[in-house]
């Protein structure tokens, strides 16, 4: 089963989707638009390209475990991806996904301009590897 994790940004969006079993993280991109709307339908031909099957959705947590207006923004997607897509939309905590993103990038090397044009992408790499690690862990 393929899944698709979703890194969901005001202007970026990063993209993660799984390889065909379900256990490793594959492709990767990122959606640049500033509505719910054109997000998905930007999300809408990779689903159905790499016939992907559920659908996480990154939800930031306030360090404390308490939800802000992020996770609130995160929730209301969430609600709209499922009626879009029909797929189910389960929500992931991304505390420190970003931050973990450009440290990853930072040391590999990557100046600051292009860890910007790929933080998203590699944001969303990081929710799916947490959520596939969760499913294998049972």
């Amino acid at each position: 089963m393929r899944i698709m994790a979703i890194d969901y940004g005001d202007a970026h969006t990063g993209v993660a989707i799984s390889d065909p079993t379900g256990l490793l993280a594959g492709y990767t991109t990122t959606v640049n638009a500033y509505t719910p709307e054109n997000i998905i339908a930007q999300l809408r031909p990779l689903i159905e390209q790499y016939h992907v099957e559920q659908l996480v959705l990154g939800c930031p947590k306030n360090m404390d475990g308490t939800e802000g207006p992020r996770a609130e923004k995160s929730r209301r997607f969430q609600a709209q991806l499922q009626e879009a897509t029909g797929l189910p939309v389960a929500l992931w905590d991304e505390r420190r996904t970003t931050i973990d993103a450009h440290n990853i990038l930072f040391s590999a090397g990557k100046n600051a301009k292009k860890r910007k044009k790929t933080v998203d992408a590699v944001a969303a790499s990081l929710i799916l590897e947490g959520y596939l690690t969760r499913l294998r862990q049972g």
